[in-house]
């Protein structure tokens, strides 16, 4: 067996939710992951798990799909699915890969995937490429690229995480979780503790039970994470 593409689900309609995960059923390489039936539920579901396809609603209460994907660090790669055609543009300024419109049948569902499976590839392709040099994120609807090497540590703080950077004013404050930001940097940050992340390179002293960087910062390590510090 192939790759398989974790795929989510997010939309406030049932029978939607049955619709897309028929179609998802008849394709081997797909595999639905979750559903979420609001955008509260979606950023949850996406803090503390992977997801390759987004198969995204726009009319939900509370959150809509589009503040949705502002608010989303990292992004999967994402379809919207949406009885509305008024929202196109707007989509794909948002990096949406395809616009599909219901009712969805299982051949427009099956174009639209293909091409966002390319897409995943080629994102893949491109965090191998670049991984070593910068990250990408997005604070308050802005995308933004940081080298890598500049970043000291990483911190949980609920649903957010703060990316601290060296020779900058500020910090980085933005939606998501360790588990996500995690597998967009290099081998050399390594979790040291459930909430946090820190580059190996930036430690000048470890001790039991914390490191200390060369900013002399003190981070502390969790009694499981203690032997990736030795």
């Amino acid at each position: 067996m192939g790759t398989k593409y974790k795929c989510l689900i997010v939309d406030d309609e049932k029978p939607a939710h049955q619709v897309l995960m028929s179609h998802i059923g008849q394709c081997e390489d797909l595999e639905c992951v979750g559903n979420a039936f609001s955008g509260r539920e979606a950023l949850a579901f996406l803090q503390k798990n992977e997801v390759d396809i987004l198969l995204l609603d726009i009319n939900m209460p509370l959150i809509t799909g589009l503040e949705l994907l502002d608010m989303v660090a990292v992004k999967p790669v994402t379809i919207i699915t949406t009885a509305y055609s008024d929202f196109a543009l707007e989509s794909y300024e948002k990096d949406a890969v395809d616009y599909l419109l219901k009712p969805i049948s299982f051949g427009k569902f099956l174009k639209a995937i293909e091409k966002a499976k390319i897409f995943c590839k080629n994102r893949k392709e491109s965090i191998d490429e670049e991984q070593d040099n910068v990250l990408k994120i997005r604070e308050d609807g802005m995308d933004i690229t940081i080298d890598v090497d500049e970043i000291i540590f990483v911190e949980s703080a609920g649903n957010y995480i703060k990316i601290f950077v060296e020779h900058r004013s500020k910090s980085y404050f933005v939606y998501g979780s360790l588990i996500s930001i995690k597998t967009e940097l290099p081998d050399h940050f390594i979790q040291v503790h459930r909430s946090f992340i820190v580059n190996r390179k930036q430690i000048v002293k470890k001790e039991l039970g914390k490191v200390t960087l060369h900013t002399n910062i003190e981070i502390p390590v969790g009694r499981k994470y203690q032997i990736l510090i030795e």
